[in-house]
């Protein structure tokens, strides 16, 4: 281990230390995926809650938007990109950002296009939510910030975007985090039907298939959005304030359009748009990832996920997977994020 590398987690477990206290500590400090290791357990350190809001919320046009984001940690540290999924938004890395700038890193932590105050520049443009699309809109946001390089982390949509970074801008990406590991998809693939207990676990995409769902999203997305947080993170007893404080990220004017896009365009029911092509079609082979990762699971989550030895071939550089116990569903970095912080630094730093 380098001194860099012994400082940044030195100063992480220091902040762990003051936030959650030792015992929890030691918890996270003793158990490490190494370089070519097999998948271990990697125990939940600290707890959700510690902050109401972000230091810093910022606004910058990137690309097709105008994207909102927050922003913690020293101007010229090394640079962390966090992405949300669906049905969620910046605040589920509320916890996890003040870890990672307290050691010395420059957080960055965008909306997605569809959500908080992210707005598209021209009411012309198409309100695309297929995969290459959001990608580039991180990449678009990296130039904007003058960023060259850094470590992309994220779960569910988040971690599919982290993962086409990754995968076709390997020279953008330090190292990558992601939640479930591999979920890059192909359209012709999801052509192919699945067992019904399977197909059960998609019923919001066949529900998006149609008018009706689209109506009702419309017409009830916050009711909507707590019952997926409830069965995709069954033991997660989140309050009331805190889900109201993510559902205003739902009101965005492009949401509906975006979300229900998102799940047309992978069944094939929507086309995407013409400048995506060449990069679906790399991403249609299910390219592999070079860059340095560690994926993570929890071990109660309830949304649809594969399992780590299904994906683990992907990742081709430096790799480890960890299962985050202690009733941990699909918001991992929300629920737990020491675990989460302290794997984005083991990944960033080797």
């Amino acid at each position: 281990m380098s001194q860099e590398v012994d400082h940044h987690r030195r100063r992480l477990l220091a902040t762990l230390a003051a936030t959650f206290g030792a015992a929890q500590v030691m918890a996270i400090g003793g158990a490490h995926g190494q370089p070519g290791s097999p998948p271990k357990s990697h125990p939940i350190a600290g707890g959700p809650g510690s902050n109401a809001s972000f230091q810093s919320p910022k606004q910058i046009k990137a690309g097709d938007l105008s994207v909102g984001y927050a922003e913690d940690g020293p101007a010229d540290g090394p640079v962390v990109v966090l992405l949300h999924g669906w049905p969620y938004d910046i605040y589920s890395y509320v916890d996890v950002a003040p870890l990672l700038a307290s050691s010395g890193y420059r957080v960055i932590v965008p909306y997605l296009r569809g959500y908080g105050t992210t707005r598209f520049l021209s009411e012309a443009t198409p309100r695309n939510g297929q995969q290459a699309a959001l990608a580039v809109d991180v990449i678009a946001l990296m130039d904007a910030l003058s960023i060259e390089k850094a470590t992309i982390a994220g779960y569910d949509w988040g971690a599919r975007t982290a993962n086409i970074v990754a995968a076709l801008w390997p020279e953008r990406c330090n190292a990558m985090v992601s939640v479930s590991g591999y979920l890059i998809g192909s359209r012709e693939a999801n052509r192919m039907p699945l067992p019904p207990k399977a197909e059960l676990e998609w019923w919001y995409q066949y529900y998006f298939a149609t008018d009706r769902g689209r109506a009702g999203y419309e017409k009830y997305r916050h009711d909507f959005a707590k019952l997926i947080w409830q069965l995709a993170s069954p033991q997660w007893h989140f309050s009331d304030a805190t889900f109201e404080r993510s559902a205003g990220a739902f009101d965005n004017p492009d949401h509906v359009g975006i979300v229900v896009h998102n799940y047309r365009w992978r069944l094939g029911l929507a086309e995407g748009e013409q400048k995506y092509d060449a990069l679906e079609k790399q991403l249609a082979v299910g390219p592999p990832i070079s860059v340095p990762t560690i994926t993570l699971e929890g071990d109660a989550n309830g949304a649809p996920h594969p399992e780590p030895n299904a994906y683990a071939a992907k990742f081709l550089g430096r790799y480890a997977h960890r299962t985050i116990n202690g009733g941990i569903g699909h918001n991992l970095p929300q629920e737990a994020p020491a675990a989460f912080a302290e794997a984005v630094i083991n990944a960033a730093d080797g």
